[in-house]
């Protein structure tokens, strides 16, 4: 990634002509720069906040194939979902993890032992591996201690992944950019230019510093997912997209002890509701409402929150978890296409590209499916850009071999850097404190991770290190207000600010956390345990 050195070099590149520019720095914009970069192209991606800001850092972090999707019929989506996950956790091991789900079957609730049966044996065979089995109640419990008891027949257990979806972000950018591919934080496209053929680039504006710049480009695709529609608008097209609201909280692990993914069907609804360990934590996850307003930052609801709580309390009862048992909240928007359905939860979950007067807008998808989004983006570009792009072989790895870590790095944090850095593991690890080594508490992130992304990774601002290259704003209350001292200590230096600017910081991310990633007033959130507490209206 950029140092401020690179930074400023490659803003005073920016009027050269590109072949290929991407605006958006999520996964899917990341996705394209990689596979553009792989082919020779000269690519550049802008993003006008930090990278995975929106919707990349907030998801449900499941690298998987959709279950659910093939409910909703998905068949195809599901089978390139699964082929997908199974490439990246062949590929990237300690960045996509595999991850066990368990469902409990009780005695008169959907969808019953049989029918997911059969949903399971799809779905182990589009991977082709059997992951699936089912385990009587007494390893059940083993395995999901505090789980209800009543009704309890067994459980169904079968394999998906998760990952660290920023993280994600921050590898495959790293790999593009080892290829030729460029990329730059906190610059925003402003206006779009075009020429008799259409768009042709784009006025951008950089947020840190206020200069302008022009950026012409063969192609220049709209990655930037549920704010497509925005992009759209310049060019007087029809908004397409339903924006949609997920919404998670994380509980300390050992008040929420799962070994394992635990799913449910909400009492309420039927909606898919799941708890699992992730960081250190366990997250509970995920609502999917309408969401409106895409010029703020979204965050969590009173109603949602009562809605997650209620799964809980329907699920481990014995628990009696409260509202002071949560460390954080945090919520994503997903880009939808929408399809006019009353329900929110049966959209189509496909990705689309759409070339539009020349830009050529590619939204949609999942984030297991970046690889095939990018070639399919790639495929419309190609068009626009009037060539053949040059063959890949569909064999080869995405990702980079990780660099061989000397005896001094501890066993247990290999697989995290080799699937993290890839083939910076070894620089990430060298010269490193032995107080470094160890985890932050309540985190499976170590410190030195904080020093090397204030050095290395283009963080402008303390909540791109804090809630995007580590994710401890997250894991830890307060967004890790009580280490600031000490991550103070190891950062201030590498990020290049003075007293004054590090005070600002942390004041702003102090009240980032309370306004977005905390609870909304108690007293807004309605009793739990009653057994009608439903998925809130969208809002």
């Amino acid at each position: 990634m950029p140092s401020q050195t690179s930074r400023a070099q490659l803003l005073a590149r920016l009027d050269t002509q590109w072949d290929v520019l991407i605006i958006g720095g999520g996964i899917t914009g990341a996705g394209i720069l990689l596979e553009a970069a792989r082919r020779g192209l000269r690519a550049l991606l802008i993003e006008q906040r930090d990278f995975a800001w929106g919707t990349s850092s907030r998801s449900s972090k499941l690298v998987h194939g959709g279950l659910r999707y093939l409910k909703e019929g998905q068949i195809g989506l599901t089978r390139e979902s699964v082929r997908e996950r199974q490439r990246l956790m062949d590929e990237a091991p300690g960045l996509v993890e595999p991850q066990s789900f368990m469902f409990a079957d009780y005695a008169g609730r959907k969808p019953g032992r049989w029918l997911f049966s059969l949903g399971l044996a799809i779905y182990d065979r589009f991977a082709g591996v059997k992951t699936r089995a089912y385990d009587r109640p007494g390893e059940l419990r083993m395995l999901a201690p505090h789980i209800a008891e009543a009704g309890l027949k067994g459980g169904l257990r079968y394999l998906d992944a998760k990952t660290d979806d920023a993280r994600l972000v921050i590898r495959v950018l790293q790999e593009a950019r080892n290829k030729g591919g460029e990329a730059i934080n906190y610059l925003a496209c402003t206006g779009l230019l075009r020429d008799a053929q259409g768009v042709c680039g784009a006025e951008v504006e950089d947020r840190i510093s206020g200069q302008r710049h022009t950026i012409r480009a063969g192609v220049v695709i709209n990655a930037t997912g549920a704010w497509a529609d925005t992009l759209r608008g310049q060019i007087k097209q029809p908004k397409k997209l339903r924006p949609l609201r997920g919404s998670h909280l994380l509980f300390p692990f050992w008040r929420l002890p799962v070994a394992q993914s635990v799913s449910l069907m909400h009492p309420a609804d039927g909606r898919p509701v799941f708890f699992y360990p992730w960081e250190g934590a366990t997250l509970v996850g995920t609502t999917d409402l309408d969401h409106g307003d895409l010029d703020s930052e979204p965050h969590i609801t009173a109603d949602e929150v009562a809605y997650l709580m209620a799964a809980l309390h329907f699920q481990f009862p014995a628990l009696q978890l409260t509202l002071d048992d949560i460390i954080s909240s945090y919520a994503g928007v997903r880009p939808v296409v929408s399809t006019g359905q009353a329900d929110p939860s049966k959209e189509g979950r496909d990705h689309v590209c759409w070339l539009e007067d020349g830009l050529l807008t590619v939204t949609g998808g999942k984030l297991t499916t970046f690889r095939v989004i990018a070639l399919d983006a790639l495929e419309q570009a190609a068009k626009r850009l009037g060539r053949t792009l040059p063959a890949m072989d569909e064999a080869a790895p995405l990702f980079e071999p990780p660099a061989r870590l000397n005896g001094h790095v501890p066993l247990d944090a290999r697989p995290r850097l080799s699937g993290r850095y890839g083939p910076l593991a070894a620089q990430v690890a060298a010269n490193v404190a032995e107080a470094d080594w160890q985890r932050i508490p309540g985190t499976d992130t170590r410190w030195l991770e904080l020093s090397w992304a204030a050095r290395h990774e283009s963080v402008e601002h303390l909540d791109d290190l804090l809630l995007r290259r580590t994710r401890i704003g997250l894991l830890l209350p307060h967004g890790g207000a009580a280490h600031l001292p000490r991550i103070r200590a190891l950062c201030q230096t590498g990020l290049g600010w003075d007293d004054v600017r590090w005070a600002a910081e942390e004041a702003n991310y102090r009240a980032l956390i309370a306004s977005h990633y905390s609870l909304p007033p108690r007293e807004q959130i309605a009793d739990w345990r009653q057994p009608t507490t439903q998925q809130p209206a969208s809002q």
